[in-house]
């Protein structure tokens, strides 16, 4: 075995005594020591369930949302040093509602008051040396056998949370809280010791050198979305499996899959205050976990508004000295996402990638194409096939195993988006291709919509509206070089993703390097949703986040401190160098 192989060794610790162990990871006071490079296993992708009538995986959905239905409203309770509260007497309550049905509670939960995320962020920082001097074989497990839980013992338990809790429909949760869930914990392992393993390649002579890959020395303040279960697992699981302690903030509106995540990951193994479940006012976490000197990274998914705040108060805080370290800022956000259609285009298959890029989960994914570009010689005939396509395309309930788009999150969201909508409706710089109608009247329902816009410089090319609203544009053919250009400068500033449909490949070229900035996941021939972990790391830039990649290790070295340590063999005969002679 090589050196540098060897060094991995000292990586994984395993000589180190069981005192530097939480207690649940060994029955004995004695840690035995190991011989061997450790490898941790090749991660793989979680084959997709399809849930085709009558097969046994959707008699098993049945069955976990017939069992979930009597417990509404779910409680969701409190956490201290790994234990769950219970409410104390006149203890304030918040309720999160299904989206499917705007007036039943789907869950309930006392807000943390500023005292619980102070003593949550003490409680992590005191578990911190334990956590990272434990060997990285045993963290890596952890996570492990997290993903086999995921996929099999609770994968219809938290896949029912997220139907009814974020209103998605069978599919999308497969492909969420079951299959992206378990490949974030096995590749983000995997990600881990490829880090881990970069070692120094070349020694002077007498001399070597390695690199130890501390975590950051405070805390980690991770922020997720509603839209993805899997998001939440992702923020977390990464800073954890390098041996950093995590402050989890997940939204109210998915907080119940959230939390059954975190009892995924501690009867995995996970030690008390690792990772701290906070559930509360954004506001308020936020400004606790902002003004605590070891704040040493943010983990952020959703609005670039939210950032841009966060990102400030950071810069705040950084510029009065109030931190320790220059907190990291990891950030996926917002998106514009835009399909561009060429003259050369298979028009059938571009309609079909645009429909589920568009309107699939209501159009409420940061990669959701919201704007498309289509050729004058190929419109009729791309709006043609796609209302014949829209036509068979259900909008109805989670649980309805026919339906393909389901409510928006909340009243906020449908407000928002029904306003945008009533007022497109009205403009006459607009064409109403299809939808422009919603229901409110059970939950929170928006028909797929579609505008051309007469004008290429509409605003709704620029509005992010996190809804099932597509705003098209007509071009002359002639004019797709110029084009180009324009859509890499509309889109409100970001730049996550795009696409082009084209069987021409000089045009393919030609966008690719045209459009080199944005987006930072482009597509041939493909929607702009969709990205597989392993396949395709995900992020954009601009105003769309900072682009360190989900799903690569690219984005946990970001939670790495890294140190170089060098040592010598020989000893010095001379002061003076030959030149001084």
């Amino acid at each position: 075995m090589s050196t540098r192989t060897a060094l991995k060794i000292s990586r994984a610790s395993h000589n180190l005594i069981s005192d530097s162990l939480p207690r649940s990871l060994t029955t004995s006071r004695r840690f035995i020591s190991t011989a061997g490079s450790y490898k941790t296993p090749k991660p793989f992708n979680e084959a997709n369930l399809h849930y085709r009538p009558s097969s046994p995986e959707r008699e098993k959905l049945i069955a976990a949302l017939q069992e979930l239905r009597p417990r509404i409203p779910v409680r969701v309770p409190s956490i201290k040093n790994g234990q769950e509260t219970t409410a104390q007497a006149n203890q304030p309550e918040s309720e999160t509602f299904m989206p499917s049905e705007a007036a039943s509670v789907f869950a309930t939960y006392n807000p943390a008051t500023e005292q619980d995320v102070s003593g949550a962020i003490e409680a992590a920082l005191k578990a911190k040396q334990a956590w990272q001097d434990t060997p990285f074989v045993d963290r890596a497990a952890i996570f492990l056998r997290a993903a086999e839980l995921i996929s099999k013992k609770y994968r219809f338990e938290i896949m029912a949370a997220t139907m009814l809790g974020q209103g998605k429909n069978a599919w999308q949760a497969e492909i969420d809280a079951a299959a992206e869930l378990a490949d974030f914990f096995r590749f983000n392992v995997a990600y881990a010791d490829e880090i881990y393993a970069k070692q120094p390649t070349l020694n002077e002579r007498g001399q070597a050198g390695r690199t130890d890959w501390r975590p950051l020395e405070g805390f980690v303040y991770a922020i997720s979305p509603f839209n993805f279960t899997a998001i939440g697992g992702n923020l977390i699981s990464g800073p954890a499996i390098l041996g950093n302690v995590v402050l989890w903030k997940p939204s109210p509106s998915n907080i119940y899959a959230s939390y059954l995540v975190y009892k995924i990951l501690r009867e995995a193994g996970l030690p008390a205050n690792v990772v701290q479940f906070i559930n509360g006012d954004a506001q308020m976490v936020t400004k606790i976990a902002l003004s605590h000197p070891e704040l040493s990274a943010i983990n952020f998914t959703g609005s670039s508004d939210v950032f841009r705040s966060l990102y400030g108060q950071v810069a705040d805080g950084v510029r009065e000295k109030k931190y320790r370290d220059f907190p990291r800022l990891v950030a996926e956000t917002s998106g514009k996402n835009f399909h561009l259609i060429h003259s050369s285009a298979d028009i059938s298959n571009a309609v079909k990638h645009t429909i589920r890029a568009s309107f699939e989960y209501a159009g409420q994914k940061c990669s959701a194409c919201s704007r498309i570009y289509i050729p004058q010689s190929r419109a009729e005939e791309f709006f043609s096939e796609m209302k014949q396509e829209l036509s068979s395309v259900k909008v109805g309930a989670p649980e309805d195993f026919g339906s393909f788009i389901g409510p928006v999150i909340h009243r906020e969201a449908f407000n928002k988006i029904t306003k945008a909508i009533d007022a497109a409706n009205k403009d006459d710089r607009l064409e109403l291709i299809v939808g422009g109608t919603y229901d409110s009247s059970k939950g929170f329902y928006i028909d797929p919509t579609i505008y051309s816009a007469k004008t290429l410089d509409h605003p709704l090319f620029d509005q992010e509206l996190f809804g099932p609203v597509l705003a098209a544009y007509v071009y002359p053919d002639a004019e797709f070089d110029s084009l180009l250009t324009t859509i890499d400068k509309q889109g409100g500033g970001f730049a996550l993703t795009g696409a082009i449909f084209a069987n021409d490949i000089t045009a393919i070229r030609k966008a690719e390097d045209r459009l080199r900035y944005a987006a930072g996941n482009f597509y041939t021939n493909c929607k702009t949703t969709g990205a597989v972990i392993g396949q395709q790391s995900f992020g954009g830039s601009r105003s769309s986040g900072t682009n360190d990649k989900a799903g690569s290790a690219n984005m946990l070295m970001r939670f790495t401190a890294p140190r170089t340590l060098k040592e010598e063999y020989h000893t010095l005969d001379n002061v003076l160098y030959p030149s001084n002679a």
